[in-house]
Parts: structure tokens; sequence; C-alpha cells
């Protein structure tokens, strides 16, 4: 059985979509990457697969995270 136009085209935007996420912030680190493709929309699906990890290592990637400092000052307090 063949194909509808339409999912044709949904598939060759799909690749369009990796092909451009594969390039996107390839100069920063894994953590960054998955960011700035949550960022950009995609679901933690997408991501797993443009970075080539498991959609919960996708999912703890893109957690939003208080940033380390905050943690360490408040820690400095209570001591």
């Amino acid at each position: 059985m063949s194909k509808s136009a339409e999912e044709q085209i949904v598939e060759k935007l799909d690749q369009i979509l990796k092909i451009l996420s594969i390039q996107a912030g390839t100069d920063m680190g894994l953590t960054e990457r998955a960011r700035l493709l949550k960022h950009a929309g995609l679901d933690s699906q997408a991501i797993a697969e443009v970075l080539n990890v498991s959609v919960e290592t996708a999912r703890v990637l893109t957690a939003n995270r208080k940033p380390q400092a905050k943690r360490g000052t408040r820690l400095k307090k209570a001591l």
C-alpha cells in the first residue's frame, strides 16, 4: 500500500527537522543542546532521537533546575 502525499510530506519534514536539529548547537554540551531543542519546541521523544539518548535522559537533560550557584549560596547561608 502506497503512502499518501500528505504522509510523504510529513516524513520529509520530520527528516528535515532532524537534520536541522542535529546541526543546532554542535559547539554546545549535551545538556545545552537538549535545552536548546526543548526551547525550539521539540518534545522529549524528538530530542532523544536527535541526541541519540533515551527519552528519560532527554527529560532529565531538559528539566528546569536551579543553577548550582544558588544551591551553593543557600548551603553557605545555612553554615
